[in-house]
């Protein structure tokens, strides 16, 4: 027997309404169901270690990702 197996896949774009600069924290948060906090937080640790990577990174997800408004 054929098992049919839907998956419903998300996207990650950037959350326009919960947004702090531009909505990258908050759209990788939604996107793995994580608190925003702890992703911003790890965001800033990050920028503290290896701040010239974390801005390039964050620069390109922030010209690459789509907006989200919900």
């Amino acid at each position: 027997m054929n098992k049919v197996k839907y998956r419903i896949e998300r996207s990650i774009a950037k959350d326009q309404v919960h947004k702090k600069i531009c909505g990258v924290c908050a759209g990788l948060a939604r996107h793995f169901s994580m608190p925003r906090i702890v992703v911003r937080v790890l965001a800033i640790l990050a920028l503290i270690m290896m701040p010239t990577v974390t801005l390039v990174a964050y620069g390109v997800a922030a010209l690459i990702m789509p907006n989200r408004y919900l």
